[in-house]
C-alpha cells in the first residue's frame, strides 16, 4: 500500500493515501483551467483509490451489501489547475464512528507541491434498504479496518 505516514509532534500518527492524477483537456472550462466540478470527480477517483489501497475495494464492499453514499461535499479552490498538470491527491479518513465517517482531501501540483484545493466529503454506511448499517456490531473487521486508517490528529 502506498501510504504517507506523518508523525506529528504529540506522536499521533496521520495516515494518507496519495493518489496521482494528470489533468484532461476534457475537463477544462473556457478559461483553459480545470472546470471547479471536476474537482468532486477526482475526490471520488482518489477515494476508490484509496479503498483499493487498503485492500477493500467499493466493489467489495457492495458486494457484502454494504453502500456508502455521499452526505456532503465542501471543496476549497485554492489555485488554478491547468490541463497536463500533474496532480497528488492526499485523502485521509479524519472521523469515524461505525455508521458515518469523513474524508479530508488535499489536491497538490506534483513538482512544487502548491496547494490546489482542499476538500472533505461525509458518508454513511446502508444496507440496500437503504438503512444505517452500524459497521461495530455488524462488520467488525471492516470496522476496525476504518478505525486502524483513522488520522489522528
Amino acid at each position: 500500500m502506498k501510504e504517507i505516514i506523518i508523525e506529528n509532534t504529540d506522536g499521533n500518527t496521520l495516515y494518507e493515501s496519495c493518489y496521482e492524477r494528470r489533468a484532461q483537456y476534457y475537463e477544462t472550462d473556457q478559461m483553459g483551467i480545470i472546470h471547479h466540478s471536476n474537482y468532486i470527480r477526482w475526490f471520488e477517483e482518489a477515494r476508490l483509490h484509496f479503498m483499493d489501497e487498503i485492500g477493500l475495494s467499493y466493489a467489495k464492499i457492495e458486494e457484502m451489501g454494504i453502500l456508502i453514499p455521499v452526505l456532503s461535499v465542501d471543496c476549497q479552490y485554492k489555485t488554478m489547475v491547468h490541463y497536463n498538470d500533474i496532480v497528488d491527491i492526499y485523502t485521509r479518513i479524519i472521523k469515524f464512528n461505525g455508521v458515518k465517517m469523513t474524508i479530508a482531501y488535499r489536491v497538490a501540483d506534483h513538482v512544487t507541491g502548491e496547494i490546489r484545493c482542499t476538500g472533505e466529503t461525509s458518508h454513511a454506511f446502508l444496507n440496500r434498504e437503504y438503512r444505517p448499517v452500524r459497521l461495530k456490531r455488524e462488520y467488525p473487521d471492516l470496522y476496525e479496518l476504518f478505525i486502524s486508517h483513522l488520522a489522528v490528529e
